[in-house]
């Protein structure tokens, strides 16, 4: 489903991503782990061409682009490999002028070209599947932090990607609205779902992740199951990580 090789991005003269090579299979769950500065956000971003890499080749299915520092993509491009992910981002990212049911609407009428009321019939179901059922007419304001996330699943899902993205989709919550989102997330991994998640929850990457990535200074340092990279693992940086965020 996923394959990256040797995957490149600078910002400036600081090299962020330095070679990045991964696979993840379809209807899996990737959780990449690291410290901040690490360069997981970069290479969720640089998946759904948030940021365009400088090198390398990314492969979603069967569409691939090849990278090169002197070769620019047309917003074609762009546009036909990005349909293929929904990102679901750290701060919600909703429109605030637009009620729940609305805001995942606007990306099927806008992008996908579906009429309103087949877009409704689509929120109102992705709505209910996140729990948020009676939720449908109100406004982001109104909306709890937790509620906010799921409505920002739902509108991901309803674009029908193969992938979803998740960018730290619990980090800007209250401690007790964590779990209500994390809740989702581990119903759409035991359906089937390919996610590609960036999480400093480590209790959710042992409780779901199909394989835990850990990357430091932009490189893949180890990668391996949950009872591989938390219980089993020998790698001294990988250690002095877990180490320092509780997990060990």
């Amino acid at each position: 489903m996923i394959n990256i090789k040797n995957l490149h991005k600078k910002f400036n003269d600081l090299e962020v991503l330095k070679g990045i090579d991964l696979t993840v299979d379809k209807g899996k769950t990737a959780v990449i782990i690291g410290p901040s500065g690490s360069g997981k956000t970069t290479l969720l971003r640089c998946l759904n061409l948030l940021e365009i890499p400088d090198r390398g080749t990314i492969s979603l299915g069967e569409n691939s682009i090849e990278f090169q520092e002197k070769k620019k993509l047309s917003s074609s491009e762009i546009i036909s490999f990005r349909k293929q992910t929904g990102m679901v981002f750290q701060n919600y990212n909703l429109f605030p002028h637009y009620t729940a049911l609305e805001n995942v609407m606007e990306g099927q009428v806008t992008v996908l070209k579906k009429t309103k009321a087949e877009a409704r019939t689509i929120a109102h179901r992705l709505l209910d599947k996140v729990g948020l059922k009676d939720k449908a007419d109100m406004y982001p304001h109104q909306l709890s932090g937790g509620q906010q996330q799921r409505v920002g699943i739902a509108r991901a899902m309803a674009m029908g990607p193969n992938v979803l993205l998740f960018d730290e989709p619990t980090s800007a919550l209250d401690p007790e609205l964590v779990g209500e989102v994390l809740k989702v997330m581990k119903e759409l991994s035991e359906e089937g779902m390919t996610m590609v998640v960036v999480t400093h929850e480590m209790q959710f990457a042992r409780d779901v992740a199909d394989e835990v990535i850990f990357m430091d200074n932009g490189v893949v340092v180890e990668r391996g199951t949950p009872d591989n990279v938390f219980n089993k693992t020998e790698n001294q940086r990988t250690l002095q990580f877990l180490n320092k965020v509780g997990a060990r």
